[in-house]
């Protein structure tokens, strides 16, 4: 079966991705080296958020299959890089699963190809590292022979308004002609394309973006420890301040941050800027500092919580919330509620949890099944935190039936609840 573009890699970005691209009368082939979720795309099951099995049973209706079979590769006009890039151990991109992409495609590479990484990376990834690979694996000449450019994905799971069709898409290749082909690529399914002057002006856009949630998130995060300390209530301080109708940008704190894009994404752009200039990127590096820690922080408030009613932390019960990274969804990545279950857990506490879309929570190697009774847990636990605020949580009645109730998103009002 021939292919107009082949997706490596089937996961939050690369699916959302093959589904519009199949609205719009493509032939789809998804490429993955995951056996559980090949199959069970090609029996009609999602395993990412915003796709449900109807969408997946359409897709399959209108010709698209996953496979780990990367000859399906030698018919593609265009191949789509969508895997996964984790923090190294040296705080840099981990290229493990975009080399191995890169290296499939290289094998099957033809003539008149269009190469596209979307994985998030340092600047330069596409030029220094994809197009010579693909040169090396295939004897064609990157720009000539085919062409190659970088796309960052714009994917926020669990976003009602906003996916992959009515999301710009920012497109910059290696050559002209690549900006232009990959640029009519996503303008089949994507209603705005922004070409950007290169490959590496797009890589940084993504970084740029993300950098400035990460360095304003942690902003806020600071001010969340001083207002306490100042008894100032840094929620309605925001509320005020949004009020201006320019110049300011509502961002709010939290126990931590997650997800793929603002723990890992800004490292990216400080460990290039640290191994090619020398010198660090202060902002980020700080922002890196203060958002990592606030795990911790609300460690240390809880204990401090517990100490007005005369409890230790160790041997209370703790009752956590929300355990996914982001509010409605079942995705955990680099969820704060693991370092902070682990910081809790350290000082001997008994730590339950309870959220609507995870059975089971892995915790360091140790998997906590959900409490089977929320309002019976409520009751009992010492004390509730609410870590992440999902809409089917009314939070206000949790906290009046808590003996104690701490709230690190802002989602109450009640007297009885302790705000972060």
């Amino acid at each position: 079966m021939s292919a107009d573009v082949v997706i490596l890699g089937l996961g939050y970005v690369g699916l959302p991705l093959a589904r519009e691209a199949v609205r719009a009368g493509l032939t789809v082939v998804g490429l993955d080296v995951d056996p559980q979720v090949i199959s069970g795309l090609n029996s009609g099951t999602s395993h990412v958020d915003d796709l449900d099995g109807a969408a997946i049973e359409e897709m399959l209706a209108a010709g698209f299959r996953a496979t780990a079979d990367e000859a399906a590769l030698q018919s593609a006009t265009v191949a789509v890089i969508c895997v996964p890039t984790p923090l190294s151990d040296d705080g840099g991109p981990d290229l493990g699963a975009v080399m191995s992409a890169t290296r499939a495609i290289g094998r099957n590479l033809r003539e008149g190809m269009l190469v596209i990484l979307e994985s998030t990376t340092y600047p330069g990834t596409t030029e220094e590292i994809i197009a010579p690979l693909l040169e090396e694996l295939s004897g064609l000449t990157a720009g000539e022979n085919f062409q190659v450019a970088f796309s960052p994905e714009r994917i926020d799971p669990g976003n009602a308004v906003y996916g992959m069709k009515n999301t710009p898409k920012v497109v910059g290749g290696l050559t002209p002609l690549a900006t232009q082909q990959a640029a009519d690529f996503y303008r089949c399914f994507v209603d705005t394309v922004v070409p950007a002057r290169g490959a590496r002006e797009a890589e940084t856009a993504k970084l740029l973006e993300n950098t400035y949630r990460h360095i304003n998130i942690a902003l806020v995060n600071e001010m969340a420890r001083f207002c306490h300390e100042l008894d100032i209530d840094l929620w309605d301080v925001i509320r005020l301040a949004k009020t201006k109708p320019f110049g300011f940008q509502a961002f709010y704190p939290g126990p931590g941050v997650g997800g793929h894009c603002i723990p890992i994404d800004p490292n990216y752009l400080s460990h290039n800027v640290r191994s090619k200039l020398g010198y660090p990127f202060r902002f980020v590096e700080l922002a890196q500092e203060i958002n990592a820690t606030m795990p911790a922080y609300v460690a240390r408030r809880a204990q401090d919580i517990l100490n007005e009613d005369s409890k230790a932390l160790r041997g209370s019960t703790i009752l956590l919330l929300g355990v996914t990274y982001k509010p409605d969804i079942a995705d955990q990545r680099e969820s704060p509620a693991v370092p902070l279950a682990l910081s809790l857990i350290g000082q001997g506490a008994n730590v339950v949890f309870h959220d609507p879309n995870v059975d089971k929570w892995r915790v360091n190697g140790t998997t906590l099944n959900r409490v089977a009774n929320l309002d019976q847990s409520v009751d009992t636990a010492d004390l509730v935190i609410l870590v992440q605020n999902h809409r089917s949580y009314d939070a206000e009645a949790i906290a009046e039936a808590s003996q104690r109730f701490f709230d690190t998103r802002g989602a109450t009002t009640s007297t009885h609840a302790i705000r972060l």
